[in-house]
């Protein structure tokens, strides 16, 4: 992909304290690989340079209130992020108990977050952009070519890229700016992603070779 700066937007996936904090209640399951890919420093590498160089960054979060603890038919991420109070918040309508809270931003992204300019899209719900304003986002702002970072690798990276790749949009994904869980019978997110990734994506670029190509 070559790179336009007037039609292209960084979209980072859940950049929270559960999945990218010590304290965060998957880290157990994801903190080996974050650690690994150096996730957390590389996302800011991305974000500080799209910021430097007028490139929209967007956000699509996750989030669960109250009202969603009533779901059936929940998979078994799905069952254990309820388990766990993974992305909650006490409502759609507060922001109390937010702040520091596995549902807020990571500390080392927050001020980007929170500059008035990044678009923070409506949550998304299970994994991919089709419950939430993503893509009427991008494309009210002309984006046609997309740098996709974030968590979690396996499950709702790939399910924006994939999505994403549906609606018509170019994606590269920045393969060190997020990371997977390993599950002692399951196997490997990261690296089941990271196969994938190179099937569907338009490119798949580390951090330092997307900062290059935009600096």
């Amino acid at each position: 992909m070559n790179f336009d700066a007037a039609i292209t937007a960084v979209v980072v996936i859940d950049p929270q304290n559960d999945v990218l904090s010590p304290k965060g209640s998957v880290w157990g399951a994801v903190g080996a690989s974050v650690t690994e890919n150096n996730t957390v420093p590389n996302l800011v590498s991305v974000v500080e340079v799209a910021k430097k160089k007028g490139i929209e960054v967007f956000v699509s979060p996750h989030y669960f209130y109250p009202t969603d603890w009533a779901w059936k038919l929940n998979g078994p991420v799905e069952a254990g992020e309820f388990d766990a109070g993974t992305f909650s918040r006490r409502g759609a309508l507060t922001l109390e108990g937010f702040e520091g809270s596995g549902a807020d931003w990571v500390e080392p992204l927050k001020h980007y977050i929170e500059d008035g300019k990044t678009i923070v899209v409506s949550p998304h719900k299970v994994f991919g952009p089709q419950t939430n304003d993503l893509v009427l986002q991008l494309r009210k702002r002309r984006i046609q070519q997309i740098l996709l970072c974030g968590m979690i690798a396996n499950l709702c990276v790939e399910s924006h890229l994939r999505d994403l790749i549906e609606q018509g949009f170019e994606v590269t994904v920045i393969s060190d700016a997020t990371a997977g869980p390993r599950h002692p019978d399951w196997g490997d997110g990261y690296k089941a992603a990271i196969a994938n990734y190179k099937f569907l994506a338009h490119s798949v670029l580390s951090t330092s070779e997307v900062v290059n190509l935009l600096c």
